[in-house]
């Protein structure tokens, strides 16, 4: 059978760029669309009115599959209960036939090496990835189960991306307690004994007697860029690395599927770029319809465990290493604050072709940490948030572990290779 046998209907998106706003519908992009889930930390939005013209063709409903058929080429996604999004360019709508297919099962199975293999087949040699309409629809399929054995894999890999889901909750949870912590203690100076510190001028405004504002530059041991390197190994460029990019930054922090790129450098960019624990990672460069700038990416021990090999940051990052590195969380939360109250925007300068740079100089001669001058005071302040950010760790190495387990099983049971019990009669 073809794909096109087991749905009621595949679509393709407008061939032409949605107008974005700052609230609204989700317009789901390639970027947006993992393996199984759909990533929307940063999605594009559209108004009532954009999103009424984007699906004129047809509504997307839940259950409805959206397929990227560009970077990343084939990765689908199944349209929860919850979201009402319409298609970005380069994506397609599959509406699964209920009385044929589970729509769950088929997320999967479009996800399972099999059918990953034959897009991939059909993509290779192609100078940019991409799938046409006509090989979605005629794209052949082995026999499928019956419907309760769909049901019972379905069932069993939804139990995992529950446990997923609810990981990445906590991980969330974790954060905004941090970020809400370093409000407290640092920004607003509401702190456990605070009353007993009164306030004195500064030239960042008034701040707790025995506490100083401390410019980053001189928090700073080193501030280098990244390295991009070739992509296969030369006489000069013969170090193995992953490239860690911004686009990486919440995939390698919460646990994700790494899609971090190897590629070959010079031992000795090795030498003076190669990322260690308490290193920040910063986005600095990249078109700014996407609002990374000024990401942070807080690397650890378990973050360079889980990568696996020598690690760098690509060439459009900035990383900061510190004479402390204790008080890399803190410049992590710096950086969040700064872009949630907007005053990232004053140091991104935005050139006429739409792509912004994080002004990395200005940035580490204006922004100040304000801490206690007291060494023990200070290390009793920052040790909570520490224990925060251990917790995040250590909850996306579970996670990792959980995603890899995930990444094993699925085949398996696509493939029949694990046997499926359902209800008898069944």
């Amino acid at each position: 059978m073809q794909l096109l046998d087991v749905c009621e209907l595949i679509v393709d998106c407008e061939h032409k760029t949605a107008p974005t706003q700052e609230e609204g519908y989700p317009s789901i992009r390639t970027p947006n669309i993992g393996q199984g889930y759909f990533i929307l930390e940063n999605v594009n939005r559209v108004s009532e009115e954009t999103y009424s013209l984007w699906t004129k063709r047809v509504v997307p409903q839940p259950g409805d599959l959206i397929m990227a058929r560009e970077a990343p080429v084939g990765n689908v996604a199944m349209i929860p209960d919850e979201l009402r999004p319409c298609l970005g360019q380069r994506t397609l709508l599959i509406r699964p036939d209920r009385a044929k297919v589970e729509p769950s099962f088929l997320n999967y199975f479009l996800n399972g090496p099999h059918v990953q293999g034959l897009i991939h087949a059909k993509t290779n040699g192609v100078t940019v990835a991409h799938l046409n309409m006509k090989d979605v629809r005629t794209m052949d399929l082995p026999m499928l189960p019956p419907l309760p054995v769909q049901r019972r894999i379905a069932g069993i890999l939804s139990a995992y991306d529950e446990l997923i889901e609810n990981s990445q909750r906590r991980i969330r949870l974790l954060e905004a307690m941090a970020r809400a912590l370093y409000r407290e203690r640092f920004v607003h100076f509401r702190f456990p004994d605070h009353e007993k510190f009164p306030r004195v001028a500064s030239p960042l405004g008034e701040i707790p007697q025995g506490w100083e504002a401390i410019p980053f530059e001189k928090l700073l041991a080193s501030m280098t860029g990244g390295d991009w390197g070739s992509d296969q190994p030369t006489e000069d460029e013969s170090a193995e690395v992953c490239i860690i990019r911004g686009t990486d930054f919440n995939e390698v922090a919460c646990g994700g599927e790494l899609r971090v790129p190897i590629r070959y450098i010079k031992t000795s960019s090795l030498k003076s770029r190669g990322l260690r624990p308490g290193d920040v990672i910063v986005e600095n460069s990249i078109n700014a319809k996407s609002r990374c700038i000024g990401t942070t990416l807080l690397v650890d021990s378990k973050v360079l465990t889980r990568i696996g090999r020598e690690a760098v940051a690509a060439s459009f990052c900035k990383v900061f290493r510190l004479h402390d590195p204790r008080l890399a969380p803190l410049v992590h939360l710096h950086f969040r604050r700064l872009r949630e109250n907007a005053r990232m925007e004053y140091y991104q300068n935005v050139a006429a072709n739409g792509i912004g740079n994080f002004q990395a100089q200005k940035f580490v001669k204006e922004e100040h940490l304000i801490l206690p001058k007291d060494e023990s005071f200070r290390s009793k302040l920052i040790e909570k948030i520490d224990e925060i950010f251990e917790s995040i760790s250590v909850l996306s190495s579970k996670l990792s572990n959980l995603r890899q387990t995930r990444t094993l099983l699925l085949p398996r049971l696509l493939s029949g290779q694990i046997e499926i019990a359902t209800e008898r009669g069944n």
